[in-house]
């Protein structure tokens, strides 16, 4: 199968026990219909950490501070992480 944004070849990989495309050059990843709703199901099954409580966040002033990411972004990094 061809990537619709830049025409490359897509590669086939596995996560969270189900395949997904993805494209090596533009890393847009493609899913079949169903496939994102078993991984957040798997994802969800698996034991999450229990919540501990946050320090609070300090302001950063651009000074090699990593930027604040949310739990989503994080989510979706450690899913597609190729």
């Amino acid at each position: 199968m061809q990537c619709p944004v830049d025409n490359e070849t897509l590669v086939m990989t596995e996560r969270s026990g189900v395949e997904i495309d993805y494209c090596p050059k533009c890393r847009d990843v493609w899913l079949d219909r169903g496939e994102l709703d078993k991984i957040i199901e798997r994802s969800a099954t698996q034991s999450a950490p229990s919540p501990s409580r946050e320090a609070p966040r300090q302001q950063g002033h651009g000074h090699g501070c990593k930027p604040y990411r949310t739990k989503k972004e994080l989510f979706l990094s450690e899913l597609f992480d190729f």
